[in-house]
C-alpha cells in the first residue's frame, strides 16, 4: 500500500517498496513536488492584458474579417441561398411589416408624438440595422416600453409643441451615441449587474402604467399624463362623469378580437398568421366602423403627412443634460431585452452573435434614425417572435419590413386619417399584456425568495414612485445583494468521505468525518479587501467552535492544524495577503500551524511574491487536501504516547511549532526517505484511525 503527499521543497522521489528496507509497521511515502515557482525573482508574468489580446486579434484579422466586423450583413449576403431563403424572408418581412404599420402609430401616440413619427421610427432604423446589426431575426422599431420612457422624461413639456418632438428626436441621437460607445468599448457587461428579476418587475409595473395611460381613448375623456399609478387612477375616477359608451364599446371589441386572434395564432400552427394580423384587423375594423356610422364621440388619428421623412439634424442640445438619465435607461433596456432576445434567436437558428456588436448596430440605427425624425427604437419582443415564427432566415426580412413601411408612407397615409384612436390604444394594450410576467413572479417565489423580493420591490416602487425611482431602487438592491454575497462568501468545513480520499462539506455530507486536532476549511470565493474580515472571523469561529461530525485520530483537546483548501480561490489581493499574514501570526502565538492545499498558479505566485509562502513554510503547501491531512496527522501530539505538559508551561508550548517545523523538514530529507526510516513514513499500526489512500501500485 502506498500513500502520497505533496511538498514544494523536493523533486520527485520514488521510495523503495522493498520489504527488506522498510519496517513491517511502515508504509512507503511518495513525495509529489508542487509544480510552481516560489521565488518572486523567478516569476515571469504569463497573463495577457485585454489590450494585448485585442492587438493580437487585430493583427490576425484578414480583409474578409474586417468586412464582416464593420458590415455584419456581409456574413449572410455572402452565403445567401436564394432558393431556400428568399421565400421565407419575403413572407416574414411582409407579415411583420403589416403588423408594424399600425403598431408604430400606436406607440408614437403612447410616446406623446404624432402617429407619423412612429412610421418614421419604423423606417430608417430598419434599413440601417439590417446592414449593421448582427441578428438575422430581430425586428427593430418603436416599442411600448421605450415609448413610455420617452413620454415620461418629456412629461413637463407640452406634447403639442415642436420642442417636444425635437427633444424626442434628440433623445434618439443620444441613445445611439451611448449604445455605439458601449459597443465599441465592449462595455455591455456592465448591465449584467442588473438582475433579470429587476427587469421583470420593472416591465410588469410599466405594463400597468401603459395600459392605464391608454384608458383615455377608451373612456372618451382626457386623463392626466403620469408614470405613477395613483395620479392615473385619481384622474380616471375624477372624470368618470364624462364617460362615453361608443369609444369604450368599440375599443373593447377591437381589443377582444386582437387577443382572440393572438391566442389562436399561438395555440394552432395552421392559424399562425392570425397573430400578426391582429393589429391590421383592428385598424381595418375600426376604420370601417367609423366610415359606416360616423360616431362623433370617437376621436380619429387625423391628417398624416404623405411621403418619406426629410433629412434634418437634431436641435436643442441645451436639453442634453436633462435627457442623460433616460438615455442610459433606454440603453439598459436595449441591452437586456433586445440583445437578450437576439441571442436567443441566434441560438435557435444556429449562428453566433456578439452582444457588443449587436449593441453597436442598434446604436447606428438610432443615430441614423435621428437624422430622419425618428425617436428611440430598439428590438421588439412580439415582432421578433413573429418574424422568427414566420420563417425569417436573414436580415433581408428586415429590409422587406422597411419597404412595406416606405410604401405605407408614400401611398397609404390618406387612409390612416380615419383610424379611431381607441383602435390604436387597443393595439398598445394587447402588446403590453405580454409584459405582465406573473409566471416569473410565481417561479421566483418558489425558487429564490431574494429574487422575488427584488421583483416585488422594483414593481411596487415603479408603480407608486415612478419609472426612474423604480429602476434606481431595483438596481440599488441588485448591487447591494452582489456586494453582500461578495463580502460574505461561502466557507465550508470539510470532512473525508468514508473509504475515499475525497473531502467534502460536512453540512452537505453528514457521513463525512473530520480528524481531531485538524480543521479543514474551503473558501469558495476570491479573497480581497471586502471579505477579508468576514473570512478571518469565520476561521476564528471554526477554531473555537468544534463541529459535531464524527471524529477520528488522536484524542486531543484543541486544534493544532488549520488546512486551507484554496482551489476555489481564483484571486487574492494585497489586503488578503496582509490578513493571511496576521492570521498566521495569531495562529503561531497559539501553536497552530497553517497548511495550504491546491492554490492555483496566480494565487500561489501572489502569495510567494508577498513572502507569505516563506512565512508559512514551503513544506506546508500541498497538492491535495488529503496529502496535507496525512502529514498533519503524523504531527498531532498523541496524549497516550506523549507526556503531558503543565498548563503553565508556556515556553515549552510556544516551542511546539519550532519542533514541528524542524521535524517536518527532517521528514522530507531525501536520505531518510531512501532509507525508509520511521520519520518518512506513516504507520497504519501506529494510528488505527488513519485510513490509507486508495489502493495503488508502485510504478
Amino acid at each position: 500500500m502506498e500513500i502520497t503527499y505533496a511538498s514544494s521543497s523536493l523533486p520527485d522521489v520514488v521510495t523503495l517498496s522493498s520489504a527488506s528496507k522498510t519496517p513491517a509497521t511502515s508504509r512507503p511515502v511518495k513525495v509529489i513536488p508542487f509544480q510552481h515557482a516560489y521565488d518572486a525573482g523567478d516569476i515571469t508574468p504569463t497573463s495577457k492584458t485585454p489590450f494585448t489580446k485585442w492587438r493580437t486579434k487585430v493583427k490576425r484579422m484578414k480583409t474578409v474579417d474586417w468586412v464582416d466586423f464593420l458590415l455584419p450583413c456581409s456574413r449572410w449576403i455572402r452565403t445567401y441561398n436564394w432558393r431556400e431563403n428568399l421565400q421565407p424572408d419575403v413572407i416574414a418581412g411582409v407579415t411583420v411589416g403589416v403588423m408594424l404599420v399600425p403598431q408604430s402609430m400606436s406607440y408614437a401616440k403612447l410616446a406623446g408624438l404624432k402617429p407619423i413619427y412612429g412610421l418614421y421610427t419604423g423606417l430608417v432604423p430598419l434599413f440601417v440595422y439590417s446592414v449593421f446589426g448582427s441578428s438575422r431575426q430581430l425586428a427593430v422599431g418603436p416599442v411600448a416600453l421605450v415609448s413610455l420612457l420617452v413620454s415620461n422624461v418629456l412629461g413637463n413639456v407640452d406634447s403639442s409643441t415642436e420642442l417636444y418632438t425635437e427633444l424626442a428626436i434628440l433623445l434618439s441621437l443620444m441613445v445611439g451615441i451611448l449604445e455605439c460607445t458601449m459597443g465599441l468599448l465592449r462595455l455591455g457587461w456592465l448591465i449584467r449587474f442588473i438582475s433579470h428579476s429587476v427587469i421583470s418587475g420593472f416591465t410588469t409595473a410599466s405594463a400597468f402604467v401603459i395600459a392605464l395611460s391608454q384608458a383615455k381613448y377608451f373612456l372618451g375623456y382626457d386623463v392626466d399624463r403620469s408614470s405613477q399609478i395613483i395620479p392615473l387612477v385619481k384622474s380616471i375616477i375624477s372624470g368618470a362623469d364624462q364617460f362615453q359608451w361608443p369609444p369604450f364599446v368599440t375599443g373593447s371589441s377591437i381589443l377582444a378580437i386582437i387577443l382572440i386572434m393572438k391566442h389562436l395564432g399561438k395555440s394552432r400552427k395552421n392559424l399562425r398568421f392570425l397573430r400578426a394580423g391582429g393589429p391590421l384587423t383592428a385598424v381595418v375594423l375600426g376604420t370601417a366602423f367609423v366610415k359606416i356610422f360616423h360616431p362623433s364621440s370617437i376621436s380619429l388619428v387625423g391628417d398624416i403627412p404623405q411621403g418619406l421623412p426629410p433629412f434634418s439634424i437634431p436641435k436643442d442640445f441645451s436639453h442634453v443634460k436633462s435627457l442623460i438619465p433616460t438615455a442610459f435607461l433606454i440603453t439598459g433596456v436595449a441591452i437586456l431585452e433586445s440583445v437578450g432576445i437576439a441571442k436567443a434567436l441566434a441560438a435557435k437558428n444556429g449562428y453566433e452573435l456578439d452582444s457588443n456588436q449587436e449593441l453597436f448596430g442598434l446604436g447606428v440605427a438610432n443615430i441614423c434614425g435621428s437624422f430622419f425624425s425618428s425617436y428611440p427604437s430598439t428590438g421588439s419582443f412580439s415582432r421578433s417572435a413573429v418574424n422568427h415564427e414566420s420563417g425569417a432566415k436573414t436580415g433581408l426580412s428586415g429590409i422587406i419590413m422597411g419597404i412595406i413601411m416606405a410604401c405605407a408612407l408614400l401611398f397609404m397615409t390618406p387612409l390612416f386619417e380615419y383610424i379611431p384612436q381607441c383602435a390604436l390604444a387597443a393595439i398598445v394594450i394587447s402588446a403590453v399584456i405580454g409584459l405582465v410576467d406573473y409566471d416569473e413572479a410565481i417561479f421566483l417565489w418558489r425558487v429564490d425568495k431574494k429574487d422575488f423580493f427584488l421583483w416585488a420591490v422594483t414593481g411596487i416602487t415603479t408603480l407608486f414612485l415612478g419609472i426612474e425611482i423604480g429602476v434606481l431602487v431595483g438596481v440599488g438592491f441588485s448591487l447591494a445583494f452582489v456586494i453582500h454575497e461578495s463580502a460574505n462568501p461561502h466557507i465550508a468545513v470539510l470532512g473525508r468521505l468514508p473509504g475515499t480520499t475525497v473531502y467534502r462539506n460536512i453540512q452537505q455530507y453528514p457521513e463525512a468525518y473530520t480528524y481531531n486536532g485538524i480543521v479543514i476549511v474551503r473558501i469558495d470565493a476570491p479573497i480581497y479587501f471586502a471579505n477579508t474580515s468576514y473570512i478571518k472571523d469565520r476561521l476564528r469561529e471554526y477554531e473555537i467552535v468544534v463541529d459535531q461530525s464524527t471524529k477520528r485520530g488522536p484524542e486531543v483537546e484543541r486544534i493544532y492544524f488549520v488546512i486551507l483548501e484554496m482551489a476555489p480561490v481564483t484571486y487574492v489581493d494585497s489586503s488578503a495577503v496582509q490578513t493571511l499574514k496576521e492570521l498566521y501570526l495569531e495562529y503561531n502565538s497559539r501553536d497552530i500551524q497553517i497548511a495550504i492545499a491546491n492554490p492555483n498558479k496566480e494565487v500561489l505566485l501572489t502569495l510567494a511574491k508577498s513572502g507569505f509562502i516563506e512565512q508559512v513554510g514551503k513544506e506546508w503547501c500541498f497538492v491535495r487536501v488529503h496529502d496535507a491531512v496525512q502529514v498533519c496527522l503524523q504531527h498531532v501530539p498523541n496524549p497516550n504516547n506523549s507526556p503531558k505538559m503543565p498548563e503553565s508551561s508556556r515556553d515549552k508550548s510556544s516551542r511546539f511549532l519550532e519542533r514541528l517545523g524542524t521535524k517536518r523538514k527532517d521528514d522530507l530529507s531525501i536520505s531518510e526517505l531512501e532509507s525508509g526510516e520511521r520519520g518518512s513514513v506513516i504507520s497504519k499500526e501506529s494510528d488505527p484511525q488513519l485510513e490509507p489512500l486508495l489502493s495503488s501500485k508502485s510504478h
